[in-house]
């Protein structure tokens, strides 16, 4: 699982979120939110298989869709804000 969830967690697209996410919150809140994520990813990674037992496909496949739904919406709340501070 660490060659598979290392560039989810790390990668490109992560300090890609922390720079954009820089210039709208205070240093303070990205660091508590990076501890507390990390904790969490942590945990999940640890529990994934007793996880997937217990949600099932179909479940793993909601979640998942849940978790694409918040990430667009992030996504366009940042790209909504850029473009407004462009205009």
């Amino acid at each position: 699982i660490v060659p598979i969830a290392f560039p989810l967690i790390a990668g490109a697209g992560t300090l890609t979120a922390i720079l954009s996410l820089r210039a709208e919150y205070h240093v303070e809140n990205i660091i508590v939110a990076i501890v507390a994520n990390t904790i969490f990813v942590y945990l999940v990674l640890k529990t994934s298989k007793r996880i997937e037992k217990v949600l099932g496909k179909n479940g793993v496949s909601i979640i998942r869709k849940i978790f694409g739904v918040i990430l667009l919406a992030i996504s366009v709340k940042l790209f909504a804000a850029n473009i407004n501070q462009l205009f």
